[in-house]
């Protein structure tokens, strides 16, 4: 049995359903940037529909429509710096051979966004002080951000081992502890204290500990 072509009307439903969810994914990724922002200075905790809808001119109702909760809201905010933090920091040194060379490179470019959120606020930080005595989807999603970029930092360290340029004794988990504490320490000294100097001494201990673990 033939069938009729189908109508103008028809076939441009599902265009202006396209263009409606595209035109709702910017506006969602318009919020988590205004969100992402708000949450660098007054933390993850911080954050409330109606300061988002303050800041980005909508209604409460439209903002709160995109996510459902301010714990999604959250969420939301985590992957999106995590996925930052992942194209400033971690890809670029992919570019460099394997070894120390590409261990030097992920952590210049660590320091390199750290020098900037010594004025922002980085929200590992700030959020690990918020949610480290709770439990929920907030806290895992933001612990499973810093240990996905842990696990990339201990694989780079057991390269180095591999290439013979580190002793083969050292453990993963030593070095990894110690680098991570001069970015602790870094935010700590230049944020809170505002010790000048402090970048250029958290740069000096990396090559201390380099020097100090080298095959």
């Amino acid at each position: 049995m033939p069938t009729s072509p189908p109508s103008a009307k028809t076939a441009r439903a599902p265009r202006r359903e396209g263009r409606a969810l595209q035109k709702g994914q910017q506006t969602k990724a318009v919020i988590v940037d205004a969100a992402l922002g708000l949450a660098a200075h007054i933390g993850l905790e911080g954050l409330s529909i109606g300061a988002l809808a303050d800041v980005t001119g909508m209604s409460k109702s439209g903002v709160f429509a995109h996510f459902g909760s301010r714990e999604e809201l959250q969420i939301s905010v985590i992957r999106e710096y995590h996925q930052r933090f992942e194209q400033e920091v971690f890809y670029p040194a992919m570019s460099e051979p394997r070894g120390i060379a590409r261990l030097r490179a992920m952590f210049g470019n660590w320091m390199k966004r750290t020098s900037i959120e010594i004025d922002s606020g980085c929200i590992y930080i700030s959020g690990a002080v918020e949610f480290d005595d709770r439990e929920g989807p907030v806290r895992d999603a933001l612990a499973q951000s810093v240990q996905t970029w842990q696990t990339a930092m201990k694989r780079a360290i057991t390269q180095c081992k591999e290439c013979g340029q580190l002793r083969a004794d050292v453990r993963e988990e030593q070095l990894l502890f110690e680098i991570h504490g001069l970015i602790l320490a870094l935010h700590y000294e230049a944020r809170f204290l505002r010790t000048p100097g402090s970048i250029a001494r958290a740069n000096t201990a990396f090559d201390n500990i380099l020097a100090r673990y080298a095959a």
